[in-house]
């Protein structure tokens, strides 16, 4: 089954501070894995917030994001790269141990792990000791995870040669990105149980943790957001009320032939549902249009609606060039 997870990136301080940090200290990763769809919807703002708010070489959240949005998401400590991990790596034991209950802090006793890995570079051997002796002391449990660029063993060569086309390198280049150890395939549970030898339990939380997550995405149905109206209409008043106002400036002379169109289109929106599909694309039509942001006139079959011309979604008349309201909108092919 799939899980459906993130590997995110945490700044040091505020996800608005553009200036904490250097290098590889502007943000720390963390694996952060939906449990349940509390928590997928959790990790959609999550992931939202970085991207929003935190976006700095990277997107970027913080503790602040994390504690709003921790319900049913659970973490893990992630690679050399995850906080924990940097302070072990540079013998600062107390403040890993403190950056580690910080988490469980957040997330819940039993829903945050200290993440084992093991591609043959000496450092994470290193900091796996670190990570076995604080899960003793804290009794936060262990993962042990395996971190995958490709899928088998053989492919390593051939991920050496597209990482330099990437980084515009060649293979024979001493100072350039490589993937040290060269152990970033999909290794079977056999592998990994002969790896990690001395933490078996690490092994069965990697199973107990997939087994935890089951995410029900319904397929099929249309998911759209709710607009906000003004206060005193619902969606299909305030459609209509941009509608009038729209008619009166695009149709001044109108003897009533063209409200009788709009009012036939108005009501095939409604029938399928897609009032409040056009109170969205109007509003960020609106938004760019007065805020001197460039807009097309209008492209496909959208350009047939007396609707869209007089939300000034598009800006070509239908009426003017006979065109269909049908080929866009019909109750005969209902789709997006």
């Amino acid at each position: 089954k799939p899980i459906i997870g993130c590997e995110v990136y945490v700044a040091p301080g505020s996800r608005f501070d553009r200036e904490t940090g250097s290098g590889e200290d502007r943000y720390y990763h963390l694996v952060l894995l939906a449990e349940n769809n509390q928590g997928y919807q959790n990790l959609m703002k999550i992931v939202s917030k970085g991207f929003i708010d935190g976006f700095y070489y990277k997107p970027r959240v913080d503790y602040e994001v994390l504690e709003t949005y921790h319900e049913g998401v659970i973490a893990l400590s992630a690679c050399l790269a995850g906080e924990v991990q940097r302070y072990l790596a540079r013998g600062m034991y107390e403040e890993a141990k403190l950056a580690a209950l910080r988490y469980q802090d957040i997330f819940g006793q039993g829903n945050f792990f200290l993440e084992l890995q093991d591609h043959g570079i000496p450092a994470q051997r290193t900091v796996d000791q670190g990570l076995m002796r604080m899960s003793r002391e804290l009794g936060i449990d262990l993962v042990a995870t395996n971190d995958i660029h490709y899928t088998f063993a053989e492919d390593a060569a051939a991920h050496d040669i597209l990482l330099c086309i990437q980084t515009g390198k060649k293979v024979a280049d001493e100072n350039r990105m490589r993937y040290e150890g060269g152990q970033y395939y999909c290794k079977s549970e056999q592998e990994m149980r002969t790896l990690f030898s001395y933490a078996q339990e690490a092994i069965d939380n990697t199973h107990k943790i997939a087994e935890r997550c089951n995410v029900e995405i319904e397929f099929g149905v249309t998911k759209l957001p709710r607009y906000e109206v003004p206060e005193g209409y619902d969606s299909w008043s305030y459609l209509n009320k941009l509608c009038e106002d729209g008619m009166a400036k695009r149709y001044p002379q109108d003897d009533g032939t063209l409200r009788e169109r709009l009012n036939y289109e108005l009501g095939v929106i409604r029938s399928m549902g897609y009032v409040d599909y056009f109170l969205i694309v109007w509003d960020f039509i609106h938004f760019a249009r007065s805020h001197d942001i460039m807009v097309g006139p209008g492209r496909g079959s959208a350009a047939g609606s007396i609707v869209s011309y007089c939300l000034e979604i598009t800006d070509i008349d239908p009426i003017r060039y006979n065109l269909l309201f049908e080929r866009f909108l019909n109750p005969e092919r209902v789709s997006m």
